[in-house]
């Protein structure tokens, strides 16, 4: 047969949350891009929850809407209940979660993708990458992406390779001692491209998730269940959504309880379990363990939370959050029958565990590009993550920064200071993960900055500059921007007085009455007192947005707070603005540790403040560093 060779720009592997991303990045920015799906149907699949953001997750997908991306768009288009969780705490930690109509998700991106001009959708299965050596000598690169073959013969010759094939690679589904040798929800796995990749020399892991069963929702008594409702005021996801247009009707969910009879029949099958029996090669997700690990970690407990969700408007199948297992098929219907409201339970889809090929993510770049790889980028779970949320964004910043590449610009590189997008991939690849990493807002050391309330003000000019963000949105921000700031100095000028009006004002509302003059931004920090309140005092305001009056309200409330970190980013910064050659031959710095040495070679930090977070690398080893550096600046 005649080769048939295809020519592209960009080819992105996978059509999972961040491959969509990844593909709509660069066909947005003028490239001709082919996105690879072993399935059509599968584009933007929700195979496990039927849910988009969460704690820290929510952050996420604000941060990658501020930059241009769109699953945040789409969840706005496809929600049947929201909620802001965390109301209670701080501003920090409040993150946005709705529960999406899965099937609509699915089309509302598929419509999406397939109507993206430069775009094309192919169902293949790539099965080999192909790279020639890399002749550039500025770059430690050995190899250079020259374009992918698929499973037909056909060969695309591209610029640039995104992987995100999520876990699809060599994967096998597990329910007990029933194995089947397929990708999520049945659907083909993708047999051949790891072959490929350690051909290259990329190092591979084998990593682990599951997911709960789907149960028949007229086989439930929901009597028995606590009612979950969402928010009344709907908060979007997309700073482009307007609120007003998506105050719907919600959905109800349900939250249940196992007990000590669910857990009893769990430990006396745990033998039939595959991760216990030894089965189960890859690592699994810490902090989404299955229900059997739960009983055994945690078996002081007795009860765990069971969360019963809707998975659309046009299905009967609930979600069961939190009982997600790889026992045997006869073992769940035991065990999910014990949980008050599911005694007559019917499964729909059994509950299983997934095993999956995925890489080393030290070998990447903070740019998501393979070190030793000229134009060869990976996002999502195939770099070791867990969650849609953490894979869209990764698949949105490896997109820009491929198109970035081959448009001769510089890489959008997100600091941790500035993004949790940035610490997510910080941590993937200085901090080497033995298990499925999931964002959290306590890996954020700056998190009173990085609130999911602002995240446009902190990142839409970086969407703007790398051309993702429209004109109009970057000026609505700067406006948005000089009015908060401008409330903000007004309220901190206006004074009132201890008069009558203002002191009667005070003990209505619980308030300690006033001893001299004082400003309206003094009393707005008491804790009692709030911005609309004060409206009854302040009776000449101008009006101004509730996204902005939020702001107003945070930024006067927690100003203390929010200058100290500010002041600690500034030292943050300092040692992330020294950059560190990326060929510096770290064995002529004689004074560094044998170990540290490694560790610098191994992970080739773009700067000093990278290098300081690697394990292994001590503050001595930080200060031999900085000399060298400073000396040869002077050579």
């Amino acid at each position: 047969m005649p080769e048939i060779r295809e020519q592209s720009d960009v080819c992105v592997v996978g059509a999972g949350h961040a491959g969509c991303e990844a593909a709509l990045a660069c066909a947005r920015l003028g490239l001709e891009t082919v996105l690879f799906t072993v399935s059509v149907d599968s584009i933007a699949l929700m195979p496990c929850n039927p849910n988009i953001g969460g704690s820290s997750k929510g952050h996420l997908v604000r941060e990658l809407d501020a930059l241009g991306g769109e699953m945040g768009k789409v969840i706005d288009q496809t929600f049947i209940q929201s909620k802001m969780l965390n109301q209670s705490k701080g501003p920090a930690v409040h993150s946005l979660r709705a529960q999406a109509d899965k099937a609509d998700y699915t089309r509302k991106m598929r419509q999406v993708i397939e109507n993206q001009e430069h775009l094309t959708v192919k169902q293949a299965e790539v099965c080999e990458l192909l790279a020639e050596d890399n002749k550039d000598e500025n770059t430690i690169a050995e190899k250079r992406i020259t374009g992918l073959k698929i499973a037909t013969g056909i060969v695309y010759e591209c610029k640039a390779v995104i992987l995100c094939t999520g876990t699809y690679l060599n994967a096998r589904c597990l329910c007990g001692e029933s194995i089947t040798y397929t990708g999520p929800n049945g659907l083909q796995a993708a047999t051949h491209l790891t072959d490929s990749l350690k051909n290259l020399g990329i190092e591979m892991r084998r990593f682990k998730t599951g997911t709960p069963a789907r149960m028949d929702g007229r086989s439930l008594d929901y009597d028995k269940m606590e009612l979950q409702r969402g928010d009344e005021r709907i908060v979007p996801f997309s700073f482009s959504t307007d609120p007003e247009e998506i105050q719907i009707e919600q959905v109800p969910c349900y939250l249940t309880y196992t007990n000590e009879e669910t857990h009893k029949i769990i430990r006396e099958n745990l033998d039939r379990s595959p991760i216990y029996a030894g089965v189960i090669e890859g690592t699994g997700p810490r902090y989404c363990p299955s229900i059997e690990d739960k009983v055994v970690k945690f078996a002081d407990k007795s009860r765990h939370q069971v969360f019963i969700e809707p998975e659309g408007l046009h299905t009967n199948e609930m979600y069961v959050g939190g009982m997600s297992s790889s026992l045997p098929e006869d073992v769940q219907i035991a065990m999910y029958r014990t949980v008050p409201g599911l005694e007559h339970c019917r499964i729909v889809r059994n509950a299983y565990a997934i095993e999956y090929d995925c890489i080393n993510s030290i070998q990447l770049k903070s740019s998501l590009e393979f070190k030793k790889i000229k134009g060869l980028f990976s996002g999502g779970q195939l770099n070791g993550s867990s969650g849609y949320e953490e894979a869209a964004a990764q698949g949105l910043i490896a997109g820009i920064n491929a198109a970035m590449e081959i448009m001769g610009k510089e890489p959008l590189i997100m600091d941790r200071s500035e993004s949790y997008i940035g610490v997510l991939i910080d941590d993937l690849v200085t901090k080497e993960t033995f298990e499925p990493y999931r964002m959290m807002t306590s890996r954020a050391e700056y998190r009173l900055l990085l609130r999911q309330d602002n995240a446009d003000l902190r990142l839409r000019k970086k969407g703007y500059e790398a051309g993702l963000v429209s004109e109009k949105e970057y000026r609505y921000v700067c406006e948005k921007e000089k009015a908060i700031q401008s409330e903000i100095q007004r309220l901190k000028k206006t004074m009132v007085g201890a008069c009558k009006e203002h002191q009667e004002f005070l003990e209505k509302h619980g308030s300690a009455k006033l001893r001299t003059g004082t400003s309206l931004a003094e009393l707005m920090c008491r804790p009692e007192l709030s911005y609309d309140l004060l409206k009854e005092i302040d009776p000449d305001r101008e009006a101004l947005p509730s996204d902005a009056i939020e702001q107003v309200e945070i930024e006067i409330k927690y100003e203390g707070y929010i200058a100290r970190q500010h002041r600690q980013v500034e030292q943050h910064k300092k040692m992330e603005y020294k950059k560190i050659p990326e060929q510096l031959d770290y064995d002529e710095i004689k004074s560094l540790r044998m170990e540290a040495r490694q560790k610098l070679k191994i992970y080739r930090p773009v700067s000093v403040g990278q290098a300081s977070r690697i394990s292994g690398v001590s503050p001595a080893d930080i200060s031999v560093l900085l000399v060298y550096l400073e000396q040869e600046k002077r050579v």
